[in-house]
This record gives C-alpha cells, structure tokens and sequence, in this order.
C-alpha cells in the first residue's frame, strides 16, 4: 500500500517549491499549509489477501522485443504488465512489482542494481566478488530491477 509521508517546511522552502513545482510531485496543501511530501510504501511478509492474487499475464515472449542483460543472464521487463506469460527465464522487473508479489506465482531471486548485484538472496559469491553495472543492456545502464522467474 502506498501513501504520502507529510512534513512541515520552512516558509521560503515552500514559497520556492510553489513557484518551481506542481502540487503532487513534491509538496502537497493542507489545510492551507504547504507540506513537504516524500512517498512512502510498507510491505510486509504476513499473510493477506492481496498476497495471493496471481497477476494476470498478457504479453508473449519475443526475443526482438525484450533485451538481455550484458552482464546477466535475465531479460529486461520495464513495465509490471509486460512480463511474459510464457518464459521461463530469470526477468529484471521494476520494483514496483513488489505490491504485486505473489510466492506462489513467482520467486524473487535477487536485485541488479545500476552499479552491483544487491545479493538480496544473500547466496550469490559472484556479486561478492565482481562491481559492475549489471542492469546495463547494450552498455547502458537502467534502473535498479527485481529479479524474478515465474513458478512453475
């Protein structure tokens, strides 16, 4: 679940954020007092309903359409609702995946980040011992991804 996390400002802060910014993207008004706003996102492992919704799968693996990793054997996923419903592979998704995680649809195998592999599994003694921009695809680097494969 996602919300706002609202903090006090100083008065010329909220008077340069006005000018310079929309109302939504960093500040918000309330009650007629401009507040500092910085997203926030809880998850939690305990069991409830949202965590065993299978997400629907629409889009068709195409070796044209999704890239490789240069440095990891994973496909490149840039949006939740494009994950293949038909590979079996490792897929880099965004984390925003994460409200969508169901354990009995998928499995989270690590993270990639822009500049090392996370290790989140804590098991992998090549991200220990190599520092290299591994979401990078063609030499350029994306942003931070989950990694996951679809269980069977």
């Amino acid at each position: 679940m996602g919300a706002d996390i609202l903090f006090d400002v100083p008065d010329d802060f909220a008077k340069n954020t006005i000018a310079g910014k929309k109302e939504g993207s960093t500040y918000r008004i309330v009650n007629g007092v401009v507040k500092g706003r910085s997203q926030a996102v809880w998850f939690t492992n305990l069991n409830h309903k949202k965590r065993n919704e299978f997400l629907k799968l629409y889009a068709n693996y195409n070796e044209k359409e999704f890239s490789k990793y240069d440095n990891y054997d994973a496909i490149e996923v840039s949006k939740v609702s494009e994950i293949p419903q038909d590979y079996d592979g490792v897929m880099g998704v965004p984390i925003t995946f994460l409200d969508k995680y169901n354990p009995e649809q998928f499995e989270i195998i690590d993270g990639l980040n822009r500049y090392t592999l996370l290790d989140v599994a804590g098991k992998n003694q090549w991200a220990k011992d190599n520092h290299l921009h591994l979401t990078e695809i063609n030499g350029k680097s994306t942003y931070f991804r989950v990694l996951i494969e679809r269980k069977q």
